[in-house]
């Protein structure tokens, strides 16, 4: 692309650096910025330039160039907006996808930037209209016509009753009131979304203060809204009958039409079917698709090539009988998802050379002019750790199918599945005012189909048995999101099958059976990034299968390798030992290192052979997009909400959250039972058809997501307020409370937010949020099942004002002290642990809190000498009488625990305690038991590594 200085406007100087909206007047056929304070304030008889910037995820800018043209702007101006909106592309190096907007037939994505709604005021710069500011003039009564589900389109007409349909809302606005109107033939979504209009116009001509009244069409004299209403009308008359539709010129039997721009000239290009080969990089071309007119540019044309093809769709869209229609101008390399689905076929790839030179070039020649480039090249992408946004100390169960039944495993077993086998699980944790649960199914990559269709059924029954306030999850082997490797921590896959499916399987098609056994030979590939996050995974037993990424167990029955990859992490060599302590406790491994290898060691794998470096990919999180849907006779239509927000949720509808590595299945309270139960096939349907030509995986993780049970790593995606979801009726009603109350109603329930970047992408989770993410610290403690006398207590102790989603959860620790009374003058050693109880209030990275434990009536008494800064809830913690739960026969050690006898304490005690922290039998043990079993003191054991803990306490059946 050919660029000169003299093609680069001064205006548009450090124009798309960063995210945001900016927005240029054409004045005297130059462009002139717009204050960010009149951003969205449009006039009839001006032509705009809006600038679109969006920071990706992967580190890019993308820009949307928009040019707005007035009812009553000039010729001239308008040729200006679009030779200008070419220049400020080139600008920024060619990339951006450009769009012609008009007055009252604004594309949803321009009209998604103005939210609820842009209201042009008369006048322009060309008139010499005096803009004067709306409040300070005496008001007008005006009418206005809205129509949109999803974005309002908004304009105003004749203050008179012709102007009134069955078909649209209207919004009347006088003085002292604002009606709206609602058609008898508009939709539910439709009345809901003009309602924010009437808020819109409330706080902008009536500051906020006037009466909001909804009309409904047929209703008479008897409602006193609606004779209100129909008073400024001169009286109630029935309405006519829509003669004529006014449906934007959409012909669907519109067949697209693909021609060349040739030295100014369109000619027609000949072809039966519109293929990528079509196109040459040297040319422009137009595609007439009937509601938009597509132009696209070749990577190699010339800036007046573009300028030419650009006027040859302004002449197209001009002639006789054509129905309105959107240029949208794209570039080669660059297409929009809508441009690609209109040709029969479009390569995932082209050859097309996509650099960094065109707008390298452009950001050497702004250099030279002074100008800051910054923002012109591609910034290094974002790196995050991925974080579960789940509470990880729920509880767990977990069911393997047989057949079309389900068979509940054991809590030592629930970690360890089969890829020839189905699993369902159920995992429940504490919400913000009830237990939330997560349903799910995993499908390992042997399972026969059978299998895989009684795990949705039997899933869906716990779902119902739960009233449908769950989150359902399905899930593949290899394609497990976070949430699920987080919720398991420990999480092992055998090769083979056990269940009756699989096993007949094999039998039938005379399949050799490679099922696990501990005695032959294994390989496992060890990956994960900390002790609450790590899998290891079985895989064929060959050195091919090594990877340098990563670290490796090998068994060939008691003779045992880990073998460490040179790429492979200190991480990675932790996680090796305590997946050693799953999968072959009580043997002494015999360590490798990439390079220095044993002959025994390749002669297990077969011998030596080339093996791959780096790590598996998996899918990573892009930016999300949220998709309205339709599902009729297995038929589904998606349309895209652009920047989007929680208010864009209906109740009525089902949406798709996609964030690519993940895909939600939003459902409304509203929506009928029949297309409820067909949620998860409209998910099932959305990755085969691809809408979004990302090339989908048909395995990417999908869940189904219910209107008032959204869990957090949902709500993440939005600015999120709870009591909106816990609502009650249809949107309109939900909204119309809104505008009359001037605000969300208050609920009983605690509200639940999440904040968001630009985009409706959330980057910081909210601190006010109480599900927790996952701790990577090797001495946190998992807890499943927290007692009621745990949850009030945490409730105390816990400061909820000093974490947010992405810190680590409180540290639980058994506290023991004998007695701790307010009158002692001195802290014991043994009761160091209240002092750090009370620091942690100033300290909250690290809390403390008990488990278990009894508060005398007079430890919330103050102390007399105290002040006041002693009566705050730290002094009057640091002053509870805290004693253990102890039963009077129970001896204690001189730890001040209850102790009991090694053979009550074991995994395998017919007659086991009850009522103890079952992640550290070990402390119940006497100081002279524990001697005799362990080999050493408590305190020597106490310093060891925790995977050596938990090797010595597997060995003795005490983990």
């Amino acid at each position: 692309m050919a660029v000169s200085l003299k093609d680069l406007d001064s205006a548009f100087q450090g124009a798309g650096q960063k995210a945001g909206l900016e927005i240029w007047r054409i004045e005297n056929f130059r462009p002139v910025p717009v204050p960010k304070s009149s951003c969205g304030k449009f006039f009839t008889g001006d032509s705009y330039v809006i600038l679109k910037t969006s920071a990706l995820k992967n580190g890019s800018l993308r820009h949307d160039i928009h040019y707005w043209l007035g009812k009553d702007t000039s010729q001239d101006e308008a040729g200006t907006a679009a030779i200008k909106t070419v220049e400020l592309d080139a600008a920024l190096g060619g990339r951006a996808v450009q769009y012609r907007e008009v007055q009252g037939n604004e594309t949803e994505k321009f009209l998604s930037y103005f939210k609820p709604c842009i209201i042009p005021q008369q006048g322009g710069v060309a008139s010499g209209f005096k803009h004067t500011e709306i409040n300070e003039r005496e008001h007008v009564t005006r009418l206005f016509v809205c129509k949109g589900k999803h974005v309002v389109h908004v304009k105003e007409v004749p203050f008179a009753r012709s102007s009134l349909n069955h078909d649209d809302i209207f919004i009347l606005d006088t003085e002292s009131k604002i009606f709206q109107f609602n058609g008898s033939n508009s939709s539910i979504q439709e009345r809901a979304k003009a309602l924010e209009v009437v808020q819109y116009i409330k706080d902008t001509y009536h500051e906020g203060k006037c009466e909001v009244a909804a009309v409904e069409d047929g209703k008479l004299m008897a409602d006193a809204d609606a004779g209100e209403f129909w008073g400024f009308f001169g009286g109630f008359a029935p309405l006519p009958r829509k003669a004529i539709s006014e449906d934007n010129g959409k012909d669907e039997t519109f067949t697209a039409k693909l021609l060349c721009v040739n030295k100014g000239q369109k000619v027609p290009v000949d072809c039966e079917t519109l293929t990528r080969e079509l196109l040459e990089t040297d040319k422009c071309y137009l595609l007439d698709s009937g509601v938009e007119i597509f132009v696209w540019t070749g990577r190699n044309t010339s800036l007046e090539d573009r300028k030419s093809a650009s006027a040859a769709a302004e002449e197209l869209l001009n002639e006789a009988s054509r129905p309105k229609a959107y240029i949208i101008r794209i570039i080669e390399g660059f297409e929009t998802v809508m441009f690609k689905s209109k040709f029969d076929k479009w390569p995932q790839t082209t050859d097309v050379a996509v650099s960094e030179e065109g707008r390298g070039k452009v950001a050497a020649l702004l250099k030279r002019q002074g100008l800051n480039v910054k923002g012109l090249m591609k910034a290094a992408p974002v790196k995050e750790e991925p974080q579960p946004y789940i509470d990880c100390t729920g509880n767990l169960q977990v069911w393997r199918v047989n057949g079309k039944e389900k068979t509940l495993l054991s809590s030592s077993d629930q970690t360890k599945f089969y890829s020839g086998d189905c699993y369902v699980f159920q995992y429940t944790y504490p919400g913000d005012d009830k237990e939330e649960y997560l349903i799910g199914t995993w499908f390992g990559k042997k399972s026969i189909q059978e299998e895989r269709t009684a795990s949705i059924s039997l899933a869906s029954k716990i779902v119902e048995s739960v009233k449908s306030q769950a989150v359902q999850a399905r899930l593949y082997e290899g394609k497990e999101s976070i949430q699920f490797f987080s919720i398991f921590q420990s999480f092992v896959v055998y090769k083979g099958g056990v269940s009756s499916g699989y096993k007949n399987f094999v039998t039938e098609n005379a399949i050799d059976d490679d099922t696990y056994s501990e005695d032959g030979i294994a390989l496992f590939r060890v990956q994960g990034s900390g002790p609450d996050n790590m899998q290891a995974i079985q895989v064929e037993p060959v050195a091919s299968s090594l990877n340098s990424s990563y670290c490796y167990i090998l068994h060939d029955g008691n003779t045992v390798f880990t073998w460490s990859g040179s790429l492979s992490t200190s991480v990675d060599q932790e996680l090796i030992e305590r997946q050693l302590d799953v999968i072959k406790p009580n043997l002494q491994s015999k360590p490798q290192k990439e390079g220095t290898e044993t002959e025994q060691f390749w002669s297990l794998l077969g011998g030596k052979s080339e093996y791959p470096s780096h790590k598996i990919g998996r899918e990573q999180e892009n930016d999300p997009h949220l998709l309205s849907c339709t599902f009729s006779k297995g038929s589904l239509k998606v349309i895209e909400i652009f920047n989007f927000t929680q208010d864009d949720l209906m109740t009525e509808d089902i949406f798709i959250l996609d964030s690519h590595s993940d895909i939600f299945v939003w459902v409304g309270q509203q929506v009928d039972s029949k297309h409820r139960l067909q949620a998860l096939n409209i998910g099932e349907k959305f990755l085969e058809l691809d809408f979004l030509m990302e090339n989908l995986s048909r395995e990417t993780p999908l869940y189904v997501v219910t209107e008032g049970s959204e869990p957090p790593f949902f709500t993440r995606f939005f600015t999120w307020d709870s009591a909106k979801s816990a609502m009650h009726g249809n949107s309109f009603q939900r909204k119309l409370a809104i505008v009359k109350n001037g605000g969300t109603p208050a609920l009983d329930k605690p509200k639940r937010r999440t904040p968001t970047s630009y985009g409706g992408r959330s980057s910081v989770p909210d601190k006010s949020q109480r599900s927790r993410s996952m701790s990577f610290s090797p001495e946190r403690v998992r807890v499943r099942g927290r007692s009621p006398a745990f949850t009030a207590l945490a409730a105390n102790f816990e400061n909820p004002n000093a974490r947010n989603l992405s810190t680590p959860p409180p540290v639980v620790r058994k506290l023991y002290p004998k007695s701790v009374t307010p009158d002692s003058a001195t802290l014991a050693p043994k009761s160091a642990a209240i002092a750090a109880l009370t620091s942690s209030f100033d300290r909250p990275a690290q809390t403390l809190i008990p488990k278990s434990l009894k508060v005398s009536p007079e430890a919330n008494k103050p102390k007399p000498e105290a002040n006041a800064k002693e009566n705050s809830m730290s002094s009057r913690i640091e002053a509870l009488t805290i004693q253990e739960d102890v039963k009077e026969d129970e001896p204690e050690d001189e730890e001040g625990l209850p102790t009991f006898p090694y053979e009550r304490l074991k995994t395998t005690s017919t007659d086991p305690v009850t009522e103890i922290d079952v992640t550290k039998r070990e402390t119940y043990l006497s100081s002279s038991e524990f001697k005799e079993k362990f080999g050493m003191t408590k305190e020597a054991f106490s310093k060891l590594p925790k995977w050596k803990q938990s090797r010595l306490k597997m060995a003795l059946q005490l983990f």
